[in-house]
C-alpha cells in the first residue's frame, strides 16, 4: 500500500472518514461500461491493461477513483488526475491504495442465493449417488421440505447468525450485492420472517441484500394429503401470502418454482400476475429438470430473469431470443454449480444462449441440499468448464448482467462515473485468472461504496 492516508476501515466506516480513494498500482481495470452484454458482447469487459503503458507504475497506468461512495473516474492515471482536479476535487483528500499489480473488478454479484436456511442435508448425496432424483428425494420429504421443517424450527436470531456466516464467506470471494430468496417457510409467518432477516443483514451490511418473496418453492406438508394440495397452496399464496408480503414492504421480486411435478406454467403465471398486481417484479425458477414452460413463461411476462435452464424447449430458447431482439430481454440466470454437484451430464446451453443474443449470468444457487457452495468464482469456473463460457463471458454474467437481472444495473456492476464505488483487488494480474484456479481465495481486498470492507492482505 501507498500513501500514508490510507488503512483499514472496519465495517466500511473510520473515526476520520476520508472521502475520496485512489486505486493506483493495478496490472489491469476491467470496467463492464457501457450496460448489459448479450451476444458477441458477453466477453466484452472493457479492460485497461497496465502492460499496455509501461506497467502498473508508469504514469498512464490505470486507476480507480472513488468520491464519498462513488466511482467519480477510472482510466489512465494523469487524465485521471486532470479530470479530477478539472471537475473541482481536491486530490489530496484522496487516500491511495496500492492493488500491488492485482486485478481491479466491479464487486460481484450473486443474482441467486438461498440464503437462510437452517440444518443441512448432506445425506442426500449418497442418496444421488445410488439413484435418487431430485423429485424423488422431494417426494420422499426430504429436499426442500426437509429445510422447511428445520427452518421453521429455527429462532429468528439463528437465521441472523447463519446468515452472517454465509455473508462473510461470500464477502471474501468478492461478492458485494446478493439476491436472498425466502422458500424455506412456505406459510405466511416464516416467509414474512425469512424476507425480513434478510432485509435486516442488508442493513448491517456490508454485502447489499435484494430479498425475494419465493413461497411457490414447494407444496408444504399440510397440503400435500389434500387431493388438490397443489391448487390449494396456489389460492393459499395468492390470497393470503401474497398480500401479507406486500404489506410487510420488504420483498422486491417474486419467484416461482416453476417445474414438472411443483407448480405448472399456469400456476406459476397466476401467482407472479397476482404479485405484479402488488408491485413485486417477476423472477422464474425455469425447466430446471426437464421443459416445463418457464422460458416461454419469463419471456411472455417479461420477467428480469429466467434462473436454471438446464433443459429449455427449443420453443422456450426461441422465445428468449425474441424477448432480447424485442429490446426486453430476460435475463438467463444459469446456475453450473447445482447441475454439476447434482452430477447431472448437461447444463445449461449458455453458448446456444450467448449465440442467440440472449444475455446471461451466473450465480451461485446457494442452498444446503443441491448447491451447498457460497463461491460465485467457483460457480464461474464451472461455467468455463461445463457449459464452455469463456473467463469474460463469465464475469460480464457476475457483474453487469447479473446486476440487470437483480434490477440495480444503473447502480452497481461497472465502474463508471455516478455509480456505486463497489469493487474487489484480486491477488492475480489478469481477470482471466478468477475462474482459472478453481476455489482458490483470489480476493485480496473488497471494497463497498468507496470503502474497504475485507482486507485479505
Amino acid at each position: 500500500m501507498s500513501g500514508g492516508a490510507f488503512r483499514v476501515i472496519e465495517g466500511g466506516r473510520s473515526d476520520e472518514p476520508t472521502p475520496g480513494l485512489l486505486i493506483v498500482g493495478a496490472a489491469e481495470v476491467v470496467t463492464m461500461e457501457g450496460g448489459i452484454r448479450a451476444g458477441e458482447r458477453q466477453g466484452e469487459v472493457a479492460r485497461y491493461t497496465a502492460a499496455d503503458v509501461g506497467g502498473p507504475t508508469a504514469a498512464d497506468a490505470p486507476v480507480v477513483a472513488c468520491w464519498e461512495g462513488r466511482v467519480a473516474a477510472v482510466g489512465p492515471r494523469s487524465a485521471v488526475e486532470r479530470t479530477l482536479e478539472g471537475e473541482g476535487y481536491p486530490l489530496g483528500r484522496f487516500a491511495r491504495l496500492d492493488a500491488a499489480g492485482g486485478t481491479v473488478t466491479p464487486g460481484l454479484i450473486d443474482p441467486h442465493t438461498h440464503l437462510l436456511f437452517a440444518g443441512s442435508r448432506e445425506g442426500e448425496l449418497l442418496l444421488r449417488q445410488r439413484g435418487a432424483g431430485y423429485l424423488e428425494i422431494l417426494a420422499a420429504g426430504g429436499g426442500i421440505l426437509s429445510t422447511v421443517a428445520a427452518t421453521r424450527a429455527a429462532t429468528t436470531e439463528e437465521l441472523l447468525a447463519h446468515g452472517r456466516r454465509w455473508l462473510d464467506e461470500m464477502l471474501g470471494h468478492g461478492v458485494t450485492t446478493v439476491e436472498a430468496k425466502s422458500g424455506y417457510g412456505l406459510d405466511l409467518e416464516t416467509e414474512i420472517r425469512l424476507v425480513e432477516v434478510a432485509h435486516r443483514l442488508g442493513v448491517e451490511g456490508p454485502v447489499d441484500i435484494v430479498p425475494t418473496y419465493l413461497g411457490a418453492h414447494a407444496v408444504p406438508p399440510e397440503f400435500r394429503a389434500r387431493p388438490d394440495g397443489s391448487e390449494a397452496y396456489v389460492r393459499s399464496i395468492v390470497e393470503e401470502q401474497l398480500p401479507g408480503i406486500a404489506a410487510h414492504g420488504r420483498a422486491r421480486f417474486c419467484d416461482v418454482f416453476c417445474e414438472e411435478g411443483v407448480f405448472s406454467a399456469d400456476q406459476s403465471r397466476r401467482i407472479l400476475k397476482a404479485a405484479a398486481s402488488f408491485g413485486l417484479a417477476s423472477r422464474l425458477h425455469a425447466d430446471e429438470l426437464a421443459p416445463s414452460g418457464g422460458a416461454e413463461l419469463a419471456a411472455e411476462l417479461g420477467a428480469a430473469s429466467a434462473d436454471h435452464l438446464a433443459a429449455p424447449s427449443a420453443t422456450g430458447i426461441d422465445a428468449l431470443a425474441q424477448a432480447a431482439a424485442d429490446g426486453r430481454p430476460v435475463v438467463a440466470t444459469v446456475l453450473p454449480a447445482t447441475t454439476w454437484f447434482l452430477m447431472k451430464d448437461q447444463g445449461a446451453p449458455a453458448r446456444s444462449f450467448i449465440e442467440r443474443g440472449i444475455p446471461v449470468a451466473i450465480g451461485t444457487d446457494f442452498n444446503p441440499g443441491t448447491s451447498p457452495t457460497a463461491s460465485l468464482p467457483l460457480a464461474m469456473t464451472v461455467a468455463c468448464v461445463e457449459l464452455r463460457m469463456t473467463p469474460d463471458e463469465a464475469l460480464c454474467a457476475v457483474t453487469i448482467n447479473a446486476a440487470r437481472a437483480v434490477g440495480l444495473e444503473d447502480e452497481i456492476g461497472s465502474l463508471e462515473p455516478g455509480k456505486a464505488a463497489d469493487l474487489v483487488i484480486w491477488r492475480v494480474p489478469t481477470s482471466t485468472q478468477i475462474p482459472y484456479w478453481p476455489a482458490a481465495n483470489l480476493a485480496r481486498i473488497v471494497i463497498k461504496r468507496g470503502r474497504v470492507v475485507l482486507d485479505q492482505g
